[in-house]
């Protein structure tokens, strides 16, 4: 059992037993909000998780959502106790460096930035636990079942080679996030989501977007399907033409994507091992003197090896240059990325809750030339989906014969 949940339980049945004896807010923090099985859910823990989604600029941050989200992962927890799983502090720790990865953060970092939005240490372990021992546990339970075979491999390899490639005709809507407007971004972004008009689309990307395609209503050339981030692939894939994806949230953004079309190919499937990028950042964010200081080093650079020249002199922290391949990029620099020619530009981007402007360059790509690097990548791909479809199996079968009572 999770220390959080011990906490929480503990404090719901003092605060049951001491009556009025407690000042209402107290009572109203620590009450039972949810009974799942034997477990409690908190008007705490759901106050943590609500201010940890809304620091991370997460759609779906709603009470009621949150709520749903607290009682599968009580149901996991019970099933993972159940299994005497626990998580290491090695396991944790990982854990807890590979999330903060993902905002281009330290874990130890993390916990400072939430510390200081009023997210304790132990919401966040207790999320990074749950996510941790449930994916062991499943890998535990269905161990057998997750072996991917050679002939499987052999089959995704031609689903995605030997028939061409797949490319898209999508418009994108990026929206600034500061920390301050996340509320109303989010409430916007969930009105664009419903969108199944192109013009209602474009309309809303010349009104809101902070792209370079925003006064052409967000529309994007046709693009190699392999060219975009791996994680947008699957979910432009899962759309019909007209439909738009959930709000994805970025770095200091929320952005959306509309298909407008898709084709299959003749052409030859090109997937790139790296990708080396530079970015510098330029103080000012998105206002009128930081896009200026954008446009006077736009002037100044043809290729990333001109930064060095511009950076001399200048802390070191300015300017970062990567090769990395596709799946470890920040997501909203692969997104860029995905757009830009080597040597081409993005000023989208921002970081420090707005305050600063990340002028984005693309270097290069090297394509993939080790055969084994794709089989590997095709058998993990099928090997998360089948992990993917037995814990959803798993869980709703954990729900079905849960007793869930909202005192």
């Amino acid at each position: 059992m999770s220390r959080l949940k011990r906490f929480g339980t503990a404090a719901a049945f003092a605060v049951l037993a001491a009556g009025a004896a407690m000042p209402a807010a107290a009572q109203n923090l620590f009450a039972p909000a949810v009974l799942v099985n034997d477990d409690v859910v908190t008007g705490y823990e759901i106050e943590q998780r609500l201010r940890f989604l809304t620091l991370l600029n997460a759609p779906g941050a709603t009470r009621d959502a949150v709520i749903e989200t607290l009682i599968d992962e009580r149901l996991r927890e019970q099933a993972v106790d159940a299994a005497g799983l626990e998580i290491t502090p090695e396991g944790l720790a990982a854990g807890m460096s590979e999330f903060a990865a993902r905002a281009n953060l330290e874990g130890e970092e993390m916990v400072s930035r939430l510390e200081e939005a009023g997210v304790a240490r132990e919401s966040f372990e207790d999320f990074i636990s749950i996510g941790v021992t449930w994916r062991d546990l499943i890998a535990a339970r269905f161990g057998r079942r997750l072996e991917i075979s050679e002939d499987e491999i052999d089959r995704a390899l031609g689903s995605t080679t030997d028939a061409g490639g797949i490319r898209v005709l999508v418009s994108e809507i990026i929206i600034p996030a500061p920390p301050e407007q996340r509320e109303e971004v989010n409430a916007v972004a969930d009105q664009i989501a419903a969108s199944t008009s192109t013009e209602e689309f474009s309309e809303y990307a010349r009104r809101y977007s902070a792209t370079a395609t925003r006064d052409q209503g967000g529309r994007l050339p046709w693009q190699q399907l392999s060219n975009l981030p791996p994680v947008l692939r699957p979910l432009l894939l899962a759309l019909a033409p007209g439909e738009v994806t959930a709000p994805i949230a970025i770095q200091d953004a929320v952005a959306l994507f509309q298909l407008r079309d898709i084709e299959e190919t003749g052409d030859p499937v090109e997937e790139y091992a790296a990708i080396e990028y530079a970015a510098y950042y330029l103080p000012g964010g998105r206002s009128q003197a930081g896009l200026n200081a954008a446009r006077k080093l736009r002037a100044r650079v043809d290729i990333c090896d001109d930064l060095y020249g511009v950076a001399k002199g200048k802390p070191e922290e300015i300017l970062e240059r990567q090769s990395l391949p596709p799946g470890e990029i920040p997501q909203d620099i692969a997104i860029e990325l995905s757009k830009l020619d080597p040597g081409e530009v993005s000023t989208t981007l921002t970081r420090s809750g707005g305050q600063t402007l990340v002028f984005l360059m693309l270097c290069g790509r090297t394509s993939v030339i080790n055969e084994e690097v794709a089989r590997e990548d095709a058998a993990a791909a099928l090997r998360e989906r089948t992990i993917n479809t037995y814990a959803q199996s798993l869980l709703a079968q954990l729900r079905a014969d849960a007793r869930i009572v909202f005192p």
